[in-house]
Protein backbone atom coordinates (compact mmCIF):
# COMPACT_ATOMS: atom_id res chain seq x y z
CA UNK A 1 0.00 0.00 0.00
CA UNK A 2 1.40 2.98 -0.78
CA UNK A 3 2.19 5.86 1.83
CA UNK A 4 1.62 8.73 -0.56
CA UNK A 5 -0.27 11.72 -0.31
CA UNK A 6 -1.53 13.91 -3.02
CA UNK A 7 -2.96 16.34 -0.43
CA UNK A 8 0.44 16.72 1.39
CA UNK A 9 2.35 16.55 -1.56
CA UNK A 10 -0.15 19.38 -2.98
CA UNK A 11 0.21 21.16 0.33
CA UNK A 12 4.71 21.32 -0.05
CA UNK A 13 4.09 22.08 -3.94
CA UNK A 14 1.74 25.61 -3.32
CA UNK A 15 4.33 26.34 -0.87
CA UNK A 16 7.66 25.64 -2.14
CA UNK A 17 7.19 26.07 -6.41
CA UNK A 18 6.47 30.07 -6.48
CA UNK A 19 9.95 30.29 -4.02
CA UNK A 20 11.58 27.85 -6.97
CA UNK A 21 10.03 30.25 -9.67
CA UNK A 22 10.16 33.26 -9.71
CA UNK A 23 9.27 34.72 -13.16
CA UNK A 24 7.86 33.47 -16.03
CA UNK A 25 7.89 29.87 -16.84
CA UNK A 26 7.13 27.37 -19.53
CA UNK A 27 6.10 23.94 -18.93
CA UNK A 28 6.30 21.40 -21.90
CA UNK A 29 3.33 19.04 -21.88
CA UNK A 30 2.89 16.28 -24.23
CA UNK A 31 -0.62 15.23 -22.72
CA UNK A 32 1.08 12.60 -21.11
CA UNK A 33 -0.48 11.66 -17.51
CA UNK A 34 3.07 12.95 -16.04
CA UNK A 35 2.98 16.72 -18.11
CA UNK A 36 -0.39 17.11 -17.55
CA UNK A 37 0.02 16.28 -13.57
CA UNK A 38 3.04 18.49 -13.33
CA UNK A 39 1.41 21.58 -15.65
CA UNK A 40 -1.93 21.30 -13.62
CA UNK A 41 0.07 21.38 -10.26
CA UNK A 42 2.25 24.07 -11.15
CA UNK A 43 -0.45 26.09 -12.48
CA UNK A 44 -2.02 26.09 -9.35
CA UNK A 45 0.98 27.58 -7.37
CA UNK A 46 2.08 30.21 -10.13
CA UNK A 47 -0.54 31.08 -11.59
CA UNK A 48 -0.65 33.16 -14.61
CA UNK A 49 2.99 33.02 -14.85
CA UNK A 50 2.86 29.58 -16.49
CA UNK A 51 3.02 29.18 -20.54
CA UNK A 52 2.11 25.56 -21.32
CA UNK A 53 3.74 24.79 -24.58
CA UNK A 54 3.18 21.71 -26.93
CA UNK A 55 5.89 20.76 -29.91
CA UNK A 56 4.41 18.26 -32.47
CA UNK A 57 7.55 16.74 -32.98
CA UNK A 58 5.79 14.81 -36.58
CA UNK A 59 6.27 11.68 -34.10
CA UNK A 60 3.12 11.73 -32.74
CA UNK A 61 0.17 9.31 -32.59
CA UNK A 62 -2.85 9.38 -34.88
CA UNK A 63 -4.78 13.34 -34.18
CA UNK A 64 -2.90 13.59 -30.92
CA UNK A 65 -2.43 16.76 -31.72
CA UNK A 66 -6.09 17.69 -31.23
CA UNK A 67 -7.14 15.50 -28.80
CA UNK A 68 -3.69 17.49 -26.69
CA UNK A 69 -5.15 20.85 -27.62
CA UNK A 70 -8.40 19.90 -26.14
CA UNK A 71 -6.76 19.13 -22.88
CA UNK A 72 -4.94 22.31 -22.76
CA UNK A 73 -8.34 24.36 -23.34
CA UNK A 74 -10.17 22.25 -20.45
CA UNK A 75 -6.94 22.44 -17.95
CA UNK A 76 -7.93 26.58 -18.88
CA UNK A 77 -3.93 27.10 -19.66
CA UNK A 78 -2.44 29.89 -21.25
CA UNK A 79 -1.15 27.72 -24.13
CA UNK A 80 1.21 27.35 -27.64
CA UNK A 81 1.54 24.52 -30.07
CA UNK A 82 4.27 24.76 -32.40
CA UNK A 83 4.87 22.09 -35.34
CA UNK A 84 8.54 21.25 -35.46
CA UNK A 85 7.91 18.13 -37.10
CA UNK A 86 10.19 19.01 -40.21
CA UNK A 87 13.36 20.23 -37.54
CA UNK A 88 12.45 16.69 -36.24
CA UNK A 89 12.72 14.34 -39.09
CA UNK A 90 15.78 16.72 -40.60
CA UNK A 91 17.55 16.28 -37.01
CA UNK A 92 17.14 12.38 -37.45
CA UNK A 93 17.54 11.65 -40.67
CA UNK A 94 19.73 8.64 -40.67
CA UNK A 95 20.01 8.12 -36.96
CA UNK A 96 19.55 4.63 -36.48
CA UNK A 97 21.22 3.84 -32.92
CA UNK A 98 18.30 4.69 -30.11
CA UNK A 99 20.77 6.35 -27.90
CA UNK A 100 21.39 9.00 -30.58
CA UNK A 101 17.80 9.52 -31.27
CA UNK A 102 17.01 10.10 -27.76
CA UNK A 103 19.51 13.02 -26.80
CA UNK A 104 19.22 14.28 -30.37
CA UNK A 105 15.63 14.81 -29.76
CA UNK A 106 15.94 15.87 -26.13
CA UNK A 107 18.63 18.46 -27.92
CA UNK A 108 16.30 19.90 -30.15
CA UNK A 109 13.09 19.76 -27.87
CA UNK A 110 15.23 22.46 -25.56
CA UNK A 111 16.36 24.48 -28.61
CA UNK A 112 12.68 25.08 -29.54
CA UNK A 113 11.79 25.75 -26.07
CA UNK A 114 14.39 28.07 -25.66
CA UNK A 115 13.32 30.28 -29.03
CA UNK A 116 9.94 30.55 -27.02
CA UNK A 117 11.13 31.42 -24.03
CA UNK A 118 12.70 34.08 -25.93
CA UNK A 119 9.73 35.09 -27.15
CA UNK A 120 7.76 35.00 -23.89
CA UNK A 121 10.32 35.81 -21.77
CA UNK A 122 10.35 32.48 -19.74
CA UNK A 123 13.92 31.76 -17.50
CA UNK A 124 12.43 27.93 -16.28
CA UNK A 125 11.66 24.97 -18.22
CA UNK A 126 9.71 22.67 -16.23
CA UNK A 127 9.12 19.59 -16.97
CA UNK A 128 7.27 16.21 -16.20
CA UNK A 129 10.15 14.10 -15.21
CA UNK A 130 9.22 11.24 -12.83
CA UNK A 131 11.66 8.90 -10.94
CA UNK A 132 12.08 6.16 -13.30
CA UNK A 133 13.12 8.57 -15.82
CA UNK A 134 16.35 9.68 -14.02
CA UNK A 135 16.66 6.12 -12.75
CA UNK A 136 17.11 4.51 -16.13
CA UNK A 137 18.84 7.64 -17.57
CA UNK A 138 21.66 6.52 -15.40
CA UNK A 139 24.68 8.62 -13.78
CA UNK A 140 26.52 8.08 -10.98
CA UNK A 141 26.84 4.40 -9.83
CA UNK A 142 23.54 3.36 -11.91
CA UNK A 143 23.59 1.79 -15.43
CA UNK A 144 22.01 3.95 -18.45
CA UNK A 145 19.50 1.33 -19.67
CA UNK A 146 17.80 4.28 -22.30
CA UNK A 147 18.69 7.82 -22.13
CA UNK A 148 15.11 9.87 -21.22
CA UNK A 149 15.13 12.43 -23.45
CA UNK A 150 14.46 14.93 -20.23
CA UNK A 151 17.26 13.63 -18.54
CA UNK A 152 19.85 11.75 -20.40
CA UNK A 153 19.32 13.92 -23.48
CA UNK A 154 19.46 17.23 -22.71
CA UNK A 155 22.24 19.54 -23.80
CA UNK A 156 25.16 20.65 -21.08
CA UNK A 157 24.56 24.28 -21.83
CA UNK A 158 21.24 25.18 -21.21
CA UNK A 159 20.01 28.82 -20.99
CA UNK A 160 16.63 27.94 -18.98
CA UNK A 161 16.62 26.65 -15.24
CA UNK A 162 15.00 23.12 -15.12
CA UNK A 163 12.53 22.69 -12.56
CA UNK A 164 10.97 19.33 -11.89
CA UNK A 165 8.26 19.00 -9.68
CA UNK A 166 7.43 15.38 -9.89
CA UNK A 167 11.38 14.31 -10.19
CA UNK A 168 10.63 11.74 -7.04
CA UNK A 169 7.40 10.22 -7.61
CA UNK A 170 6.44 7.18 -9.67
CA UNK A 171 3.87 6.71 -11.95
CA UNK A 172 1.23 5.13 -9.69
CA UNK A 173 1.92 7.80 -7.33
CA UNK A 174 1.66 10.50 -10.23
CA UNK A 175 -1.94 8.61 -11.27
CA UNK A 176 -2.89 9.09 -7.60
CA UNK A 177 -2.42 12.47 -7.93
CA UNK A 178 -3.98 13.43 -11.66
CA UNK A 179 -7.48 11.46 -9.74
CA UNK A 180 -6.58 13.84 -6.81
CA UNK A 181 -6.21 16.81 -8.90
CA UNK A 182 -9.81 15.80 -10.90
CA UNK A 183 -7.80 15.32 -14.35
CA UNK A 184 -9.12 13.68 -17.35
CA UNK A 185 -5.78 11.90 -18.08
CA UNK A 186 -5.31 9.99 -14.78
CA UNK A 187 -6.04 6.69 -16.36
CA UNK A 188 -4.12 7.51 -19.84
CA UNK A 189 -1.87 5.12 -20.98
CA UNK A 190 2.04 6.34 -21.20
CA UNK A 191 3.62 7.43 -23.99
CA UNK A 192 7.41 8.03 -24.48
CA UNK A 193 8.95 11.48 -24.73
CA UNK A 194 10.52 10.66 -28.47
CA UNK A 195 7.12 9.53 -29.37
CA UNK A 196 7.01 7.35 -32.52
CA UNK A 197 10.69 7.77 -33.37
CA UNK A 198 11.39 4.97 -30.77
CA UNK A 199 8.72 3.14 -32.29
CA UNK A 200 10.85 2.81 -35.42
CA UNK A 201 13.46 0.61 -34.92
CA UNK A 202 16.27 2.17 -37.50
CA UNK A 203 16.00 5.71 -38.79
CA UNK A 204 12.52 7.30 -38.22
CA UNK A 205 11.79 8.65 -41.55
CA UNK A 206 8.27 10.02 -42.01
CA UNK A 207 7.32 7.44 -43.84
CA UNK A 208 8.25 4.65 -41.88
CA UNK A 209 7.16 6.94 -39.17
CA UNK A 210 3.84 7.44 -40.95
CA UNK A 211 3.21 3.51 -41.14
CA UNK A 212 3.78 2.87 -37.40
CA UNK A 213 1.06 5.76 -36.08
CA UNK A 214 -1.14 3.69 -38.29
CA UNK A 215 -0.18 0.49 -36.78
CA UNK A 216 -0.36 1.95 -33.14
CA UNK A 217 -3.98 3.60 -33.92
CA UNK A 218 -4.96 0.30 -34.93
CA UNK A 219 -3.85 -1.93 -32.21
CA UNK A 220 -5.33 0.31 -29.77
CA UNK A 221 -8.30 0.97 -31.44
CA UNK A 222 -9.04 -3.17 -31.16
CA UNK A 223 -7.54 -3.48 -27.52
CA UNK A 224 -9.82 -0.89 -26.59
CA UNK A 225 -12.69 -2.63 -28.10
CA UNK A 226 -11.83 -5.77 -26.70
CA UNK A 227 -11.71 -4.39 -23.30
CA UNK A 228 -15.14 -2.77 -23.68
CA UNK A 229 -16.50 -5.58 -24.82
CA UNK A 230 -15.62 -7.95 -21.76
CA UNK A 231 -13.22 -9.70 -23.99
CA UNK A 232 -9.92 -8.46 -21.63
CA UNK A 233 -8.71 -6.47 -18.88
CA UNK A 234 -7.42 -3.41 -20.04
CA UNK A 235 -3.30 -3.38 -20.66
CA UNK A 236 -1.56 -0.56 -18.61
CA UNK A 237 0.16 -0.02 -21.96
CA UNK A 238 -0.09 -1.19 -25.69
CA UNK A 239 1.33 0.15 -28.81
CA UNK A 240 2.65 -1.47 -32.03
CA UNK A 241 6.55 -1.39 -33.30
CA UNK A 242 8.01 -1.23 -36.90
CA UNK A 243 10.56 -3.74 -36.87
CA UNK A 244 13.76 -3.01 -40.17
CA UNK A 245 12.92 -6.71 -40.81
CA UNK A 246 11.73 -7.74 -44.42
CA UNK A 247 10.10 -11.28 -44.83
CA UNK A 248 8.48 -12.96 -48.22
CA UNK A 249 4.51 -13.05 -47.44
CA UNK A 250 2.18 -13.80 -50.47
CA UNK A 251 -0.78 -11.12 -51.43
CA UNK A 252 -3.32 -13.06 -53.35
CA UNK A 253 -1.07 -15.25 -55.72
CA UNK A 254 1.45 -13.05 -55.43
CA UNK A 255 4.76 -13.18 -53.80
CA UNK A 256 5.38 -9.98 -52.00
CA UNK A 257 7.84 -8.80 -49.64
CA UNK A 258 7.13 -6.75 -46.79
CA UNK A 259 7.97 -4.94 -43.39
CA UNK A 260 7.04 -6.42 -40.15
CA UNK A 261 5.01 -5.23 -36.97
CA UNK A 262 5.72 -6.16 -33.12
CA UNK A 263 2.07 -5.72 -31.35
CA UNK A 264 3.34 -4.85 -27.23
CA UNK A 265 1.16 -4.77 -24.21
CA UNK A 266 1.84 -5.01 -20.66
CA UNK A 267 0.68 -4.67 -17.41
CA UNK A 268 2.81 -2.41 -14.78
CA UNK A 269 2.98 -0.80 -11.75
CA UNK A 270 5.26 1.87 -11.26
CA UNK A 271 7.31 1.12 -14.60
CA UNK A 272 9.85 0.15 -13.12
CA UNK A 273 9.28 -3.42 -13.98
CA UNK A 274 5.79 -5.05 -16.15
CA UNK A 275 4.13 -8.25 -17.37
CA UNK A 276 3.42 -8.98 -21.10
CA UNK A 277 -0.13 -8.83 -21.38
CA UNK A 278 -2.41 -11.77 -22.14
CA UNK A 279 -3.99 -10.75 -25.21
CA UNK A 280 -6.75 -13.34 -26.34
CA UNK A 281 -6.50 -15.31 -29.63
CA UNK A 282 -9.68 -13.90 -31.26
CA UNK A 283 -8.22 -9.84 -30.53
CA UNK A 284 -4.57 -10.95 -31.49
CA UNK A 285 -5.70 -11.92 -35.19
CA UNK A 286 -8.48 -9.15 -35.12
CA UNK A 287 -5.43 -6.28 -35.23
CA UNK A 288 -3.43 -9.09 -37.41
CA UNK A 289 -5.91 -8.85 -40.16
CA UNK A 290 -6.53 -5.10 -39.74
CA UNK A 291 -3.00 -4.25 -39.65
CA UNK A 292 -2.01 -6.17 -43.21
CA UNK A 293 -5.23 -5.00 -44.33
CA UNK A 294 -5.15 -1.13 -43.56
CA UNK A 295 -1.08 -1.43 -44.46
CA UNK A 296 -0.96 -4.14 -47.36
CA UNK A 297 1.14 -2.36 -49.41
CA UNK A 298 3.41 -2.29 -46.53
CA UNK A 299 3.56 -4.69 -44.02
CA UNK A 300 2.83 -8.64 -44.35
CA UNK A 301 3.59 -10.14 -41.08
CA UNK A 302 2.51 -9.42 -37.17
CA UNK A 303 4.11 -10.73 -34.23
CA UNK A 304 3.08 -10.39 -30.51
CA UNK A 305 6.11 -9.86 -28.29
CA UNK A 306 5.98 -11.54 -24.81
CA UNK A 307 8.66 -10.40 -22.97
CA UNK A 308 8.52 -9.03 -19.47
CA UNK A 309 10.87 -5.89 -18.20
CA UNK A 310 13.19 -7.46 -16.89
CA UNK A 311 14.67 -8.33 -19.51
CA UNK A 312 13.23 -6.46 -21.77
CA UNK A 313 12.11 -2.82 -21.55
CA UNK A 314 8.51 -1.44 -21.92
CA UNK A 315 9.38 0.59 -25.41
CA UNK A 316 11.46 -1.46 -28.32
CA UNK A 317 13.72 1.76 -27.97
Amino acid sequence: MSLFSPEKFMESALKNLPKEIDGPAIIAVSGGVDSTVAAAAVAKAIGEDLLAVYVDTGYMRLNETEAIEEILRNLGLKYKIVDASTRFYEALSGVIDPEVKRKTIGELFIQVFEEIADEYGGDYLIQGTIAPDWIESGGGLRDTIKSHHNVGGLPEKMNMKIVEPLRDLYKDEVRTLARHLDLDVAERQPFPGPGLAVRVIGEATPERTEIVRQACHIAEDEIDKAVENGEMESPWQYFAVLLPVQTVGVQGDVRAYGNTVAVRAVQSFDAMTAQASEIPWAVQQRISRRITNTLKSEINRVVYDITDKPPGTIEWE
